[in-house]
């Protein structure tokens, strides 16, 4: 039988304390700022956080980290984009295998049937299912240039 699924959260403070045994700084801190953020949520709405929230937490950092991997790469500095490489590949490993096109694609026509869209004006009728229906398996930038490209 295989064993009951551990939250993301339960996962992560798990890997947070393995990083530390094992000496790993760059995961242990990576998996601290997450982990923050998890706190942030159940603080701040006094609720346990779901595996979607956690993925939600996890997909903003990534953005975070690509968008300053970015900024470090045009001032030239390799050293901080190697330093945000190294956190986007710890913080991938928990998060669902990302769709590819065709797979995005038809999942978003199958959207676009159910809320009736016919051209740009549906765009937010459709943003919305296709959320809920993908969730962190695509990024909202992605789906959103799909979209148009079905819409158009």
């Amino acid at each position: 039988m295989e064993p009951p699924h551990m939250s993301l959260n339960a996962q992560i403070k798990n890997d947070i304390k393995d990083a530390m045994r094992a000496k790993e700084t760059v995961k242990r801190d990576t998996l601290r700022n997450i982990q923050a953020a998890i706190k942030q949520i159940e603080v701040d709405e006094r609720r346990d956080v779901t595996d979607a929230d956690v993925e939600a937490i996890l997909m903003k950092y990534m953005k975070q980290r690509e968008d300053a991997k970015a900024q470090f790469a045009d001032a030239g500095r390799n050293d901080l984009v190697e330093k945000e490489d190294a956190e986007m590949a710890i913080v991938k490993a928990y998060l669902p295998e990302p769709m590819d096109d065709t797979e995005l694609e038809s999942v978003l026509k199958e959207v676009i049937a159910s809320v009736g869209a016919e051209s740009m004006k549906d765009m937010g009728k459709v943003m919305g299912g296709a959320k809920a229906a993908i969730g962190s398996r695509a990024d909202g930038g992605r789906i959103n240039q799909m979209v148009k490209k079905l819409l158009s």
